[in-house]
């Protein structure tokens, strides 16, 4: 009877336990279960000889882990943006050449596989930017030189025309306090204020123009030595390691290129319309409103709405609240062509991101990096997730962004 006892139990037990042994075997011969005071204090017994588990080993303790994990990888990316702002000068061309060159990367590839020497295809892609860049600009100040006096005289005359509506209004506003108002508005513009604020200009004037000089600089040797760079980057890595740096240079050459080209494109649409909805509605600056949709179109959602609110302004003053109603529809129209057809069809499948993340990108990109930053928080966030989705294989994203076989099948 003694021989059923397990040896474990016996060893473990002292000889001031005999007793409740004793009650366990005699109670197994009538197959009737113990008490549950026997079971617990036998519990106890194995929870007392189990080694202690370490302070960082439960729940609390890992949450404690991940927690000050994260507070490190924060401390650390508020770090690389102060010092990216301190550098402002060189890592805005530095951010600026590199997507300039994923995306005249598929030109640059084409004229190297057909025999183009790398330094005149580099010549080719720059001058092609530059004039394109240069264009732009030449058109919007041609315009606005051009129509300068017509718009003068309209503003000046829709300034009187609010000032007229004004005086109509339920609470009083006479003449005198509208000659204040403007006689302040003098006394500023005189003032020692408004002149540090135009030093402040020229200053900003002249980091513009060294920084255009050395974006130029920095695009011309990444897109004629870019290859070689990306190469001498990678030789630290090795192996699997080798394997995912070279997919996320891929990737993020892919996405950035793939952005800034359907953007492009859809920009020119856009612009394209609106100039054509101004022209009909003999709106004036219709040239440089339309420039300034393209270049606003570069922020998503709230680019559009930007660009329709000040050609609306713009209407309303030169020719009414009739025509400024009608620009609002055109551009609305415009609108809804790019949502629903052309993003879908020229982007793709580069920018597949929820509209919620893309509004948080750009209000953290606003906050960060101000207007340079809402630019590049959508195709850095779009980057970031391209990354992700490549992480462990070419289709293989990291584990923890894996759907899950419900999703796939809702998919």
């Amino acid at each position: 009877m003694n021989r059923a006892l397990p040896r474990a139990r016996l060893e473990r037990n002292p000889a001031s336990g005999a007793a409740r042994s004793a009650s366990v075997v005699v109670m197994s011969l009538f197959r009737r279960r113990p008490r549950p005071e026997i079971v617990l204090a036998d519990a106890i017994d194995r929870d007392a000889e189990r080694p202690p588990a370490g302070l960082w080993a439960d729940g609390f303790g890992r949450l404690a882990i991940r927690g000050v994990q994260i507070i490190v990888l924060v401390i650390i990316a508020i770090g690389v943006v102060y010092v990216l702002r301190q550098v402002s000068v060189v890592a805005i061309p530095l951010i600026l050449a590199l997507i300039f060159a994923c995306a005249f990367a598929p030109a640059m590839g084409w004229m190297r596989r057909h025999g183009v020497p790398s330094l005149l295809a580099t010549i080719i892609t720059l001058l092609t930017i530059v004039v394109l860049l240069s264009g732009l600009s030449w058109l919007i100040v041609w315009a606005v030189r051009d129509q300068w006096d017509d718009l003068y005289s309209q503003a000046e005359e829709g300034f009187q025309q609010l000032v007229a509506w004004a005086q109509t209004l339920p609470f009083s506003i006479d003449q005198e306090q509208i000659d204040e108002w403007l006689g302040a508005l003098g006394d500023f513009v005189t003032s020692a204020q408004f002149g540090s604020g135009a030093i402040a200009g020229v200053s900003a004037v002249a980091t513009f123009i060294t920084g255009a000089v050395l974006l130029v600089v920095i695009l011309f040797f990444f897109l004629k030595d870019g290859p070689r760079m990306w190469e001498f980057l990678l030789r630290p890595f090795r192996g699997a390691n080798e394997m995912r740096a070279r997919r996320i240079g891929d990737k993020t050459v892919v996405v950035l290129g793939s952005y800034i080209r359907g953007t492009a494109a859809v920009a020119f649409v856009d612009a394209v319309g609106i100039f054509i909805a101004l022209l009909v509605l003999q709106v004036p600056l219709a040239i440089p409103l339309a420039v300034l949709v393209f270049l606003l179109a570069f922020i998503p959602i709230v680019g559009a709405t930007l660009a329709g609110i000040l050609a609306a302004l713009v209407a309303l003053v030169a020719n009414g609240p009739l025509n400024a109603v009608l620009v609002v529809g055109a551009v609305v129209l415009v609108n809804q062509l790019e949502g629903n057809f052309l993003q879908p069809v020229l982007m793709g499948r580069t920018m597949k991101l929820h509209s919620f993340v893309v509004l948080v990108a750009l209000t953290a990109g606003t906050a960060i990096g101000g207007i340079l930053g809402t630019l590049l928080a959508v195709p850095i966030t779009a980057v970031v997730w391209g990354i992700v989705q490549v992480w462990d294989g070419p289709n293989l994203p990291a584990r923890w962004a894996r759907p899950k076989p419900r999703e796939q099948l809702q998919a």
